[in-house]
């Protein structure tokens, strides 16, 4: 049980930091500019960054002992 809610908590810290990284660009007049797709990418590299950089971290935890 305690690893969904590990694996839930990541998630969560993961999505509020990009939401934050968002709208924090969102707020700038340059990004009216940006094109959709541009932006579309580069959330997705930065949803793919956040998944390796979480399995590099538990990779290197290793396995718990309950």
């Amino acid at each position: 049980m305690t690893n969904r809610r590990n694996f839930v908590l990541t998630f969560l810290v993961l999505a509020f930091m990009g939401v934050v990284a968002i709208s924090n660009i969102a707020g700038k007049p340059r990004f009216q500019t940006f094109h959709t797709t541009d932006v579309l990418q580069l959330v997705g590299a930065g949803m793919c960054f956040g998944v390796g950089l979480v399995a590099l971290v538990n990779f290197f935890r290793g396995p718990r002992s309950s």
